[in-house]
């Protein structure tokens, strides 16, 4: 008992030793030579009032239907259930990667009952012999970690599993992005649908006043056909908004996970949506808030632990086991010091011809981790001119939308003024159909130039990598 005390110490000392040699061989994180700009290009010089988007960032907006839709999507949108479900078999991966740099230790017990047989070289027949043997045993064994392999292996695992985490945070974000878009699509096609009726009332009232006049004799029946002809367009441009409405309310209720039956949107205007003032930090605060780029720098990281795993592979590889226990013939006796035995064995494993499998491994990781470098520097360089297109846009649909107001305010007046002097009899047909088209085509354009300037803004959002956390400001005499 003493000596297979002695033995037991030496092998945890031993398995202590080398889980403490490992990653001697890993590489830190290669330099991704990225040229990081002080400031976006399209931005506008920052107000006090201006802050970076907030965790809840929807709530801008002001609209209590679009936030309830919000939150509902982050707790049953199922891209964000498969996505959670993917870091927990992450999670898992790494647990079982892990696991190597662990002793593995089992015990085993057994009866084996055996009877040799009767019969003798004479021909005598004699009684066989009955024997029962006992055996009750511990095993271990330990892979010496000394140069890293299995560290740097699970090291890999919870890499990718960090990854796995910022990827659920993309879904995440694609999807509350989606929503929103959704959202204003409905309110957009709502709101062009009420100018539409309202532009066919418009067109019937003219198309009256023209059969007034024909009636009269002072107008055509070609002046009767064109206004109808006006008329019939506009009763055309209904069907496929509502359509457009009708997939919109459907796409809500597929990101919240229900039946179309189930979801009702009451929607209402893009007047009544309220514009949030953003402001973008700076390009070198993007890195730590876009989950892409996160996931990127941890996938990069993973391929760079795989380096050293299969670097490690060139290397001899050192095996440890260790088996003791009882061993008796009587079940009494089982557990008596003298019925104990044990066995330790130490090999080393040294690989010197495999054709090129270790090193067709090492190469093919060095690549990897290339391509997963340049995905990265693309990543972060595609973020900063994600960040400015969206800022232009916001600018220069802001642009339009002022321009287009003023388009609808001057197509108003006039068409107010054709129909007077239609009414009045004075007024050239030609005249008031190019009014009604203009002022019908300008009102529905300034529906469509709201919703672009909210979609920039969703864009901005996107590119920004959704809500930052706050800063927490130290206190100056903080150690």
């Amino acid at each position: 008992m003493r000596n297979l005390r002695g033995v037991v110490r030496a092998f945890a000392g031993l398995v202590i030793a080398a889980s403490s040699a490992g990653c001697i061989l890993t590489k830190d994180l290669p330099d991704p030579a990225l040229d990081i700009p002080g400031g976006y290009k399209a931005a506008r010089s920052a107000k006090a009032s201006d802050a970076p988007p907030t965790l809840d960032w929807w709530r801008a907006f002001r609209s209590t239907e679009l936030t309830t839709l919000m939150e509902e999507a982050q707790r049953v949108n199922l891209d964000i259930a498969a996505a959670v479900a993917r870091f927990q078999q992450a999670d898992a991966q790494a647990r079982i990667a892990g696991a190597a740099l662990l002793p593995t230790l089992s015990g085993s017990g057994s009866e084996t009952y055996s009877r040799t047989s009767g019969s003798s070289a004479s021909g005598l027949s004699i009684g066989g012999r009955e024997v029962v043997n006992y055996n009750a045993s511990l095993a271990a064994s330990y892979q010496l970690d000394f140069w890293g392999q299995n560290r740097d292996a699970a090291q890999a695992a919870e890499e990718t599993a960090v990854a796995s985490r910022f990827d659920r945070e993309v879904v995440a974000l694609t999807t509350l992005t989606a929503v929103a878009n959704a959202y204003f699509q409905v309110l957009a096609s709502q709101d062009r649908i009420r100018t539409a009726q309202r532009n066919i009332a418009s067109a019937e009232r003219v198309l009256n006043a023209i059969r007034d006049r024909f009636n009269a004799g002072t107008s055509t029946d070609l002046d009767v056909a064109q206004q109808e002809s006006l008329v019939a367009n506009q009763r055309a441009l209904v069907p496929p908004l509502r359509q457009a409405l009708d997939q919109n309310i459907n796409a809500l209720a597929t990101l919240v996970s229900r039946p179309p039956e189930s979801v009702r949107v009451t929607g209402g205007s893009l007047n009544n949506i309220a514009i949030p003032r953003v402001t973008p930090g700076l390009p070198s605060e993007l890195l730590t808030q876009r989950p892409d780029i996160r996931r990127q720098e941890a996938q990069l990281a993973a391929a760079t632990a795989n380096i050293g795993s299969a670097r490690a592979q060139f290397f001899p590889s050192i095996q440890l086991t260790g088996q003791g226990g009882y061993q008796s013939s009587a079940l009494s006796a089982l557990f008596q010091p003298h019925a104990a035995f044990f066995s330790l064995v130490g090999s080393a494993t040294q690989p010197i011809f495999d054709g090129g499998r270790i090193l067709g491994n090492f190469e093919l990781t060095q690549a990897q981790q290339d391509e997963l470098l340049q995905t990265y520097r693309k990543t972060v360089v595609q973020s900063f001119a994600d960040v400015d297109n969206a800022l232009v846009a916001i600018r220069q649909t802001t642009i339009r939308l002022r321009l287009q107001r003023d388009v609808v305010a001057s197509s108003q007046r006039a068409f107010q003024l054709a129909e007077q002097q239609l009414r009045a009899g004075t007024a050239d047909i030609v005249t008031v159909l190019n009014t009604q088209q203009t002022l019908f085509q300008a009102e529905d354009a300034l529906w469509q130039a709201q919703l672009a300037r909210l979609q920039a803004i969703i864009s901005l959002y996107q590119a920004l990598g959704g809500g930052w956390e706050p800063k927490v400001e130290r206190p100056v005499n903080a150690l």
